[in-house]
Formats: structure tokens, C-alpha cells, sequence
């Protein structure tokens, strides 16, 4: 006996906005096709106004006594209202949290690949959330881990405001930060060896160009509805 199929009892989504004879109250306030209010009017009139302009009368406000209506072409208005849209999220920019971690006994030479790891991840305008990992007796001295932080914090300040102090969670010691205001108006921009290699706190990693890029412990991007036009 075959499976009966599933499905989806939601009902599909459809245009709520109540344009023409779908307005139903016994009066309106009318816009007219040239943003001009024309007043209180009966709905029956305004309709009548609408058509005889070939347009359609469209309940913009439907929470107002009376409820506010516009005279304009609404299959127009949502193309251009779904254009807006599409070229709003073409623009939108999404901002990416990477990750890279430290030791507290980090030599010299690795502190400084790491921090320019980190001063590139800037560039891109990505956020960085900063890890000190400590294992064993060595959670006993945060406060090694807290110096660390707050030299790469100060080393980077014209790439990177501190959203988030050092804090400690467990044997990981955190700190979030985030490109600079400089960096996001564009005044300072990407590195001119722009590589895709990512960093996290590997010791090891592929050679591109003359640096080594490790392996990148990077975040997703953080994450628009539809709205009327008055």
C-alpha cells in the first residue's frame, strides 16, 4: 500500500494589503495620485475616483479611523517596491566573525603572523573574536593571557575597536574585535597581498605567496521584509 504523501496544510502566503472592492469600511481618507489629500470621502466615491483614472485605490493605513487610502497603480508600485528590495540586499553587507586563538606562551615570531592574520581579517571588515588557550597549570595565570589580548588590542588600534573586554570562560580567555571606523568609511582597505588563507591557532599551514596562511576557524555571516510606502 503506497505512503500518502504529507503536506503542507500552512496556507500559501498572499497579498494581505486590501486594494479596490476588497475594501470593505463605509468611508475613507483619500490620497490622491499626486500625494494631495482629498479628505474623507465614502469608499464608493473614492473607488469611483480611482477608476476613473484607470488606477487603483490601495488601504495604505488600515489602522486609522477612518482608514487612510492612496490612488496609484499597485502592480507598479509592487515592482518597483520588489526592485527596491533586491537592490537593497545587493548592497546589504554582510559582516563575517572569524576566529583565531593564542597560547599565553606564544613566541614572538607567532604573535606577529597572528596579528597580521588579524590586522587582514580587519582589512575585509570582518570582526574577530580573539582566544587565549590555556592548558593545564597555566589557567592559573590569566592575567598572561589578558596582556597578550590587550597588546594585540593596542597594536591594532587604528584597525579595530574592543567590543568585547577580555573575559574568561573555562580555560579560554575572549576578546570580540571589530574593524574601525576608519576602516569601515574605507579609508583604510584591504591589504594590497590579498590572500584567501584564513588563520586559526594551528601551528602549520599551506604556503600562498611569501606568508603562511593556517587553516580559518571563521564564522557565518550574521545575518528584510516587504514594507508599504506611505
Amino acid at each position: 500500500m503506497p505512503v500518502p504523501r504529507r503536506f503542507d496544510r500552512r496556507p500559501p502566503e498572499r497579498d494581505t494589503t486590501r486594494i479596490n472592492e476588497r475594501i470593505r469600511v463605509s468611508e475613507v481618507r483619500l490620497i490622491d495620485e499626486n500625494g494631495k489629500q482629498l479628505g474623507v470621502m465614502p469608499t464608493e466615491k473614492a473607488l469611483r475616483y480611482a477608476q476613473d483614472r484607470e488606477l487603483d485605490l490601495v488601504e495604505v493605513a488600515p489602522d486609522a479611523r477612518p482608514p487612510v487610502t492612496r490612488v496609484l497603480d499597485y502592480s507598479k508600485y509592487k515592482y518597483e517596491q520588489a526592485q527596491k528590495q533586491k537592490q537593497a540586499r545587493k548592497h546589504q553587507t554582510s559582516i563575517n566573525v572569524r576566529e583565531i586563538k593564542f597560547r599565553p606562551k606564544i613566541a614572538e615570531q607567532d604573535y606577529e603572523t597572528k596579528k597580521r592574520h588579524v590586522e587582514r581579517f580587519l582589512r575585509h571588515k570582518d570582526k574577530v573574536k580573539v582566544t587565549i588557550m590555556f592548558r593545564g597549570r597555566e589557567v592559573t595565570h590569566p592575567e598572561r593571557g589578558e596582556a597578550i589580548l590587550n597588546r594585540l588590542a593596542e597594536d591594532l588600534s587604528e584597525l579595530a575597536t574592543v567590543e568585547q573586554r577580555p573575559t574568561q570562560d573555562g580555560r579560554n580567555m575572549t576578546m570580540m574585535l571589530g574593524p574601525s571606523k576608519a576602516v569601515l568609511s574605507g579609508e583604510i582597505g584591504p591589504p594590497e597581498d590579498d590572500g584567501d588563507g584564513d588563520a586559526d591557532g594551528g601551528g602549520g599551514g599551506k604556503k600562498r605567496g611569501p606568508q603562511k596562511h593556517h587553516t580559518d576557524k571563521s564564522a557565518q555571516p550574521l545575518g528584510s521584509a516587504e514594507q508599504l510606502a506611505d
